[in-house]
């Protein structure tokens, strides 16, 4: 079976409208959202009204949690004191736009979604906010997927698309008998092969374009596809623009930049 997966929507109407279509055409009917189904963009309703008008299962992803539980939820990653007030801001209009039933919907979302041996997850298995970046030692990386009990890992997160095969390991033991004190008798055990497939962001891209991401999934033949889709881009930056919202989170949706807050005091670390 084929599937679709994607992650961070970012109340972007206009990319996920772009990335169902695109999926639409592929012939593709089964699809799954890592979630940030809201959060810096400007239609958060009109976002998960269409993820629940077509029965989409999603993770529960960082700023939906926030959203629910409140910024104390948050394992704040924020790179300045600029950035963090940004969010704020965001957040607090994203939670006085969102009606009660979309609060409720967010709400209910899980942690995971499991089919078989395939595990969705926001960030990780561990925490909506970890993020799990293609450059990760590779140890624990893999720790991330077989403690979970996965043989391929789905997340997001990142805004970064990617796919990491997880392969060659072994881990060697060193066995001290308590009777015989001689060299201690030392073994070699492979490690299995594990997958962590990134889906990227439809709504907030941070890969160095404009363009939305997602994955499919062969689960036939193991094979993955990152997709990349041009949307309407001003549409998005206009109403960012319109609704109040910092018109930074539109310059940087407009540049596709990977880290929108480099030049910001990066110093800054939220003890939160």
């Amino acid at each position: 079976m084929t599937h679709a997966v994607m992650s961070c929507l970012h109340a972007n109407l206009a990319a996920l409208e772009a990335v169902l279509a695109d999926i639409d055409q592929l012939g593709i009917t089964t699809i799954t959202c890592l979630g940030d189904l809201v959060g810096y963009g400007p239609q958060p309703n009109e976002v998960v009204e269409l993820v629940r008008e077509r029965a989409i299962p999603s993770c529960q992803g960082c700023w939906d949690e926030d959203i629910i539980e409140g910024l104390n939820s948050c394992e704040c990653s924020y790179p300045s004191q600029l950035a963090e007030r940004r969010g704020h801001l965001a957040h607090q209009w994203t939670a006085d736009q969102l009606s009660e039933a979309n609060k409720v919907f967010l709400a209910s979302l899980p942690m995971t979604l499991r089919r078989d041996r395939l595990l969705f997850v926001h960030g990780s298995p561990n925490s909506q906010h970890e993020y799990l970046l293609p450059d990760m030692d590779a140890f624990a990386a893999l720790e991330r997927v077989e403690t979970a009990g996965a043989d391929t890992l789905f997340c997001g997160h990142t805004h970064r698309p990617y796919v990491r095969d997880l392969r060659d390991g072994s881990i060697r033991v060193r066995i001290q008998s308590s009777t015989d004190h001689t060299s201690p008798a030392e073994r070699q055990m492979p490690l299995p092969v594990r997958r962590i497939i990134n889906a990227g962001s439809v709504g907030e891209p941070r890969h160095g374009n404009t363009n939305a991401t997602y994955v499919i999934h062969d689960e036939e033949t193991g094979s993955v596809e990152i997709r990349e889709v041009p949307y309407d881009l001003e549409r998005t930056c206009q109403a960012i623009v319109e609704a109040g919202l910092p018109p930074v989170f539109a310059w940087r949706l407009s540049q596709g930049f990977e880290y929108a807050e480099r030049a910001d005091d990066a110093s800054h670390v939220c003890e939160r």
